[in-house]
């Protein structure tokens, strides 16, 4: 009779043991049916930071590509305070073939928001041969009525296929800024 109650005891011990185990994985009778969280209409189920609102881009990038830690999202004036850098980012335009207006790239640069689009806009000017240059180009991209690179391409330059354009000359700026970050 001991014999019997007590295995009778294990069995009943064991059953709860895993019982409470495949509880805990899936939750109370009918509530493991359905989506998991964070799926479905309204979800990307990509990790936080990165979804619909953001382009699914890490939340930390501007309009240029380039991630805040990047001096080519910050103001030219504050980071061309920098002469090394200023001289390492004008010999490496010069490398690719591109003349800063004037000679000097802080004046160049000066009414963009970020340094990272008045390269991108030295780029433009040089790519497509812009009517105008460089000098057309910033007027329509700094002031009160300032329109994106994108924007400003296709004024001046309608047959171009402006986003393509865009996208190439931020890719140019990004090369150029992070390789005079690293000589500076």
């Amino acid at each position: 009779m001991k014999k019997n109650w007590l295995s009778c005891s294990l069995t009943f011990a064991a059953m709860l043991a895993f019982g409470v185990s495949a509880l805990a994985q899936h939750g109370p009778a009918g509530a493991g049916t359905g989506r998991p969280t964070g799926t479905g209409p309204g979800s990307t189920g990509a990790p936080s930071g990165v979804g619909p609102g953001t382009s699914g881009r890490p939340a930390d990038v501007g309009s240029t590509g380039m991630g805040d830690s990047s001096m080519g999202s910050q103001s030219p004036t504050s980071v061309l305070d920098n002469g090394k850098l200023n001289t390492s980012l004008t010999n490496a335009l010069a490398k690719g073939g591109i003349s800063v207006p004037g000679g000097n790239l802080q004046s160049a640069c000066s009414g963009f928001k970020t340094l990272g689009q008045c390269i991108a806009a030295m780029h433009v000017a040089k790519n497509l041969d812009i009517p105008g240059g460089f000098d057309a180009l910033k007027d329509k991209m700094t002031g009160t009525n300032a329109v994106s690179l994108g924007k400003a391409i296709q004024q001046l330059s309608p047959n171009a296929k402006a986003k393509a354009e865009s996208k190439k000359a931020s890719k140019q700026a990004n090369h150029e800024v992070s390789a005079a970050e690293s000589t500076s």
